[in-house]
């Protein structure tokens, strides 16, 4: 700042006289220029030298103004002082060559080296690395191959920039003649060049030949140490990535934030989220791609409330982009928060981020699990483009939210410009099951081979195998089985199961139940619902039998519970819950509605209840469980209130309670709506007055009470706004 300033004040002396100065004195304040790279200074120098017809008596001014210029991206002064020169020297050319490379102008770039009288190798390297930055890696390959024909010396800058082009264009033929020529020509001990070898290597898909490499440098640096530490995450050798780190730290080399980020990543590639964590505490500065590891890592880990937390650290430290929010969003939808993903759009719209592809589609993606449809379909019908994955994204939140034939209309739509993908016929396939369209479902399960050349996947069986359960078509499911180009997988299998419970199947439940032990011992679903077959046949032995394989392969059965969250608080439950400090409270509401209920004709179904117990033990046990519990509570704090009561369960609802919520709605005059995800997480339940039953008004909380003050926190600092309208609205 300092230098800047003394600047400065030299160059005001030289305007107070009337006259040019020496040669000497402009060299002497040019260079300054250069060494605090002070543009503004520098053309203020060109100005007065013009002013005052002062020609320079050599190139050496002017060449170092336009590599000023040309270093600062100032293209049009670079091109006028050029034009301006009365002699040009092969540097003068360079220089603008090196203007034109750095602002992209491939034309003009192209067009001025093809004037040029006379060329280098400093001329090749920027025109190559031009090319090469801008995308051409082909083009700028051709220059290469030129370079060498017309005899120019191939210099250490050129090999690497030649040696990135060969990792753009997985061109390992290449690479490996440039290695062969680096070993020829003696230069094994330079590090920046043996960099550039592994890069290739690695990114070429040979990663043991980086390594290999790796092993035999004398003069290993930090960036060597990344390449290998990302070469091994990249390949899914997440633990060797770890065990690099190690040595890296034995060697006494200092680990950067590119380190960091990567090993953080390997630790919850590996589950280790306490380490992770600590690594991530241990920075005193953390940049944009640090905070989103963190935020991605704990999402793909089950963590998503601890993502939110961080997310709203972040935001008073570093601006997210777009990848970050995407990942943000994704957890509201995990979580099924439709309040706290609409203050992220929010965010999302006072950044300019809103109509981005990534962003949009996460957002259509998360208003579909919350059951806001029509929020997801307006961001839909306003993006200004669309890709693959927003069509797939509203499809199937059709499909999840029982808009069948909308899902199917809009496949139509999408087929007229976009090929679909497996993703797609998982939507399209999950409305034909749950709409009971057998003869549609085949034949767009047919299509996926005969017209979209693709193999379907197990997810497209499994889907195929509950339509026709549906529709108790038992031989045509074993015919699918049979007849899968593949091996059965769990997931299918899993399909087999739940069809054969839901129709009393027990023959074939069987059959599913002992491939999923084979395939999936630890894994209790199987076990249980295998069991609950035998009991509700009365089959006791077997019951015990099942228990006790399950206790020989050590499987854990994990406890049902549902929770609600009142005034930024959660309250959880499970069957019978008697913990509560309300619970006189509950347990009179809940049988005050069965009582009700009863008289007008309704009776819990104790056909449900599958132990070996008397009636009355089966009523006690059915109508305590969990989200009645939950739903009791949550009728004494919202009394009649226009905000929704939303329950969340960790597994599936039982046909009892799901008929009881339903009962409790048209009794009080309330709109039910249910959310039902796959096996192991989250179902959501949610009830309101119908005249607010409008699914984009539903204003469910997040499980963390910490959450809602760290959002409206930074969100007052952004004057995003609370209220339940989406960007484009009035007042939004």
């Amino acid at each position: 700042m300092k230098g800047k300033q003394n600047l400065q004040r030299a160059i005001d002396t030289l305007y107070t006289r009337a006259q040019a100065s020496t040669e000497e004195t402009y060299t002497r304040l040019v260079l300054e220029c250069f060494r605090v790279n002070d543009v503004d200074q520098a053309k203020r120098i060109q100005t007065h030298m013009d002013s005052h017809s002062h020609q320079p008596k050599d190139t050496f001014i002017q060449n170092r103004l336009l590599h000023l210029y040309a270093k600062s991206g100032k293209l049009s002064d670079a091109r006028n002082l050029f034009d301006k020169m009365p002699r040009r020297d092969i540097i003068s050319w360079n220089a603008l060559l090196s203007a034109y490379s750095k602002t992209g102008s491939v034309k003009d770039l192209k067009g001025l080296f093809d004037q040029m009288p006379h060329r280098d190798s400093v001329s090749y390297n920027t025109l190559i690395r031009g090319l090469a930055s801008n995308g051409l890696h082909s083009d700028a390959m051709e220059v290469f191959v030129k370079m060498q024909r017309e005899g120019f010396e191939v210099t250490d800058y050129t090999i690497v920039i030649v040696l990135s082009l060969c990792s753009q264009l997985s061109n390992l033929k290449c690479g490996k003649q440039i290695h062969g020529r680096v070993v020829v020509d003696g230069k094994g001990g330079n590090t920046i060049l043996y960099n550039a070898l592994i890069d290739m290597y690695v990114k070429c898909g040979e990663l043991y030949q980086g390594m290999w490499l790796f092993d035999h440098m004398d003069n290993k640096s930090i960036v060597s140490w990344n390449l290998m530490i990302s070469g091994h995450l990249k390949g899914g050798q997440s633990m060797k990535c770890i065990n690099l780190f190690r040595k890296m730290k034995a060697s006494g080399l200092k680990s950067d934030d590119v380190t960091l980020s990567n090993v953080i990543r390997a630790y919850f590639d590996n589950g280790f989220i306490d380490k992770a964590s600590n690594t991530f505490n241990s920075i005193s500065e953390k940049d944009l791609i640090l905070w989103t590891t963190m935020i991605v890592g704990y999402a793909q880990n089950g963590k998503e409330e601890e993502a939110l937390v961080l997310f709203g650290k972040m935001l008073k430290q570093v601006k997210p982009d777009t990848f970050t929010l995407s990942s943000v969003i994704s957890c509201c939808a995990k979580l099924a928060s439709l309040c706290h993903g609409q203050v992220i759009h929010g965010k999302a719209f006072n950044l300019g981020f809103h109509n981005d592809l990534l962003v949009s589609s996460a957002l259509i993606n998360m208003y579909c699990k919350s059951g806001a449809i029509g929020d997801a379909w307006s961001i839909f019908s306003m993006m200004p483009t669309r890709n693959l994955v927003s069509w797939n994204s509203m499809i199937c939140g059709y499909a999840q939210n029982g808009e069948d034939s909308k899902a199917l209309s809009l496949y139509e739509q999408m087929l007229e410009n976009v090929k679909p993908d497996a993703i797609t016929f998982v939507g399209v396939l999950s409305a034909c099951v749950h709409s009971g369209l057998v003869e549609e479902g085949q034949r767009y399960f047919d299509s996926i081979s005969e017209i979209h050349k693709m193999t379907p996947t197990s997810d497209h069986y499994a889907c195929m195998i509950n339509l026709f359960g549906r529709s108790r078509k038992t031989a045509k499911i074993l015919d699918l089985i049979k007849n899968m180009p593949h091996e059965p997988n769990s997931l299918v299998w899993s399909s087999l199961l739940s069809v054969s419970s839901s129709k009393g199947d027990l023959e074939h439940a069987e059959k599913a139940a002992k491939h999923l032990f084979r395939l999936e011992p630890s894994n209790a679903i199987p076990y249980i619902m295998l069991s609950n077959m035998y009991a509700s046949c009365g089959k006791w032995d077997d019951v015990a039998r099942i228990r006790s394989l399950m206790k020989e392969n050590n499987v854990r059965k994990s406890a049902a519970y549902s929770w609600i969250e009142i005034d930024n608080t959660v309250h959880r439950f499970v069957s019978d819950d008697r913990t509560h400090p309300e619970t006189k409270l509950i347990y009179e509401e809940l049988d005050r509605l069965v009582k009700k209920f009863q008289e007008a004709g309704f009776s819990p179904d104790t056909k449900l209840v599958l132990h070996d117990v008397n009636e009355d033990e089966k009523f006690k046990s059915i109508c305590y469980h969990s989200e009645k519990l939950a739903l009791a509570f949550g009728l004494i704090k919202k009394p009649l209130g226009g905000t929704p009561i939303r329950i969340m369960k960790n597994i599936r609802t039982c046909g009892d309670c799901h008929r009881f919520m339903k009962e409790t709605a048209n009794d009080l005059d309330l709109a039910c709506f249910t959310s039902s995800k796959e096996t192991g997480k989250l179902r959501n339940m949610f009830l309101c007055h119908s005249d607010t039953a409008h699914i984009n008004n539903l204003l469910p909380r997040n499980r963390i009470s910490g959450l809602n003050k760290l959002f409206s926190s930074y969100s007052e600092k952004d004057g995003a706004s609370h209220e339940n309208k989406q960007p484009g609205e009035k007042g939004a």
